[in-house]
């Protein structure tokens, strides 16, 4: 059993609040993200779980023991940091066991240990060799198993991907989401990278400013953001937004009627009760969701292509805005040329005047679902 509860967390430098209430739980065996730009508070804390940082007041629960005066070595945590931390003089078995050798553990047990973690993260080969003899992915794959061999009630991840290239990330993502199945651990991972936190969490927590401005799973996150900086933090590309104003003075039981940049009218199937006519609102659509169409209602000048082999993005200039359009790979259009396209209006969210969105009269079939439901990393960015 590894549960964390967080009970009106604040933490203050000075005058500054850097976090700000939050209350949140992680339960047994979940992979929880914490996700935010940076200067969000997100590292900090998980810095205060860790012990590392204290709480200016709020308590900290690990499994229903406060651990607010607890130190970080009595916490029962592990924590892996950006940096590998790896002694250069030692093999990476001696590396992954040094706690241990430190805390006494007799030789016999420590070597069990480390081989079991070896195997887990299938270092058995590499157990000789020094850190300067390894790639940055294996050097991280040993600063995890050096966590793994402390047999901790919860794993800490801060930013751990960030010093690899893209590619070595991608294959690091997948040995994180095999890792949490297979040790059937707690684990609380923080980035920068909402692509990260999509294809990896069971519950994503979107921090800014120091507050939590949601927390759900990624397809909660993705089909029902709670306010405009949810919308355009998760998803890649980001979120389109334009300006449209109600078009009719009541919402009715199909939604809310707005008028589009050009003036078409299209229903939104959002609630709107209370939003008299003229009202200004912004639309979300998001770029996968935006369809090239003769026939649409909204139109602009492309800017630029980019050709990725299998889709196009296509940037468009509509006014003062420029949306982004997700089409096929061999889409026949250039630059300058000019394009209507349109979209479902069940795909579209409208956000209000304080950036919170219209609750949706329809829940979406995927959005409870959780990572092991939905691993692929196309519909967990909705592509």
């Amino acid at each position: 059993m590894a549960t964390l509860q967080l009970k009106q967390i604040k933490k203050s430098f000075g005058e500054t609040d850097v976090i700000k209430s939050v209350d949140l739980e992680v339960n047994d065996r979940e992979f929880v993200v914490f996700v935010g730009p940076s200067g969000c508070g997100k590292s900090t804390l998980m810095r205060m779980i860790a012990g590392l940082e204290s709480a200016t007041s709020g308590d900290i629960v690990i499994d229903g023991q406060r651990m607010n005066e607890v130190g970080p070595a009595d916490r029962g945590l592990a924590m892996v940091f950006q940096s590998y931390a790896l002694y250069p003089h030692m093999t990476v078995e001696d590396n992954m066991g040094f706690s241990m050798r430190l805390a006494g553990v007799a030789k016999a047990e420590r070597r069990r240990k480390v081989l079991e973690a070896a195997r887990i993260l299938q270092l058995e080969p590499l157990l000789d060799r020094k850190p300067k003899a390894l790639s940055g992915g294996q050097r991280q794959r040993v600063a995890i198993g050096r966590a793994i061999v402390r047999n901790p009630s919860i794993f800490l991840f801060d930013e751990p991907l960030s010093n690899l290239d893209a590619a070595l990330r991608v294959q690091m993502r997948i040995e994180l989401a095999r890792l949490h199945e297979e040790l059937d651990a707690t684990m609380i991972y923080v980035t920068h990278d909402q692509i990260e936190a999509m294809t990896m969490a069971d519950k994503i927590v979107v921090l800014h400013d120091g507050e939590v401005e949601q927390v759900g799973s990624p397809m909660e996150l993705y089909h029902h953001p709670r306010n405009r900086f949810v919308a355009g933090f998760i998803g890649s590309p980001k979120m389109n937004f334009l300006s449209v104003e109600v078009a009719e003075a009541e919402a009715d039981a199909d939604g809310v009627g707005v008028r589009l940049p050009g003036g078409d009218v299209t229903r939104v199937p959002v609630e709107g009760q209370g939003q008299a006519s003229g009202t200004a609102l912004e639309l979300g659509i998001r770029p996968e969701h935006l369809v090239l169409d003769d026939q649409g209602p909204l139109e602009g000048e492309i800017q630029v292509l980019e050709r990725l082999g299998g889709q196009t993005s296509l940037y468009v200039q509509m006014g003062e805005a420029m949306v982004t359009i997700m089409a096929d790979g061999d889409v026949a259009h250039r630059v300058h040329d000019r394009v209507r396209f349109g979209f479902e209006p069940g795909r579209a969210h409208l956000f209000d005047a304080r950036g919170l969105a219209l609750p949706s009269l329809h829940q979406h079939p995927l959005a409870g679902l959780r990572r092991q439901d939905n691993r692929a990393p196309s519909d967990a960015v909705g592509q």
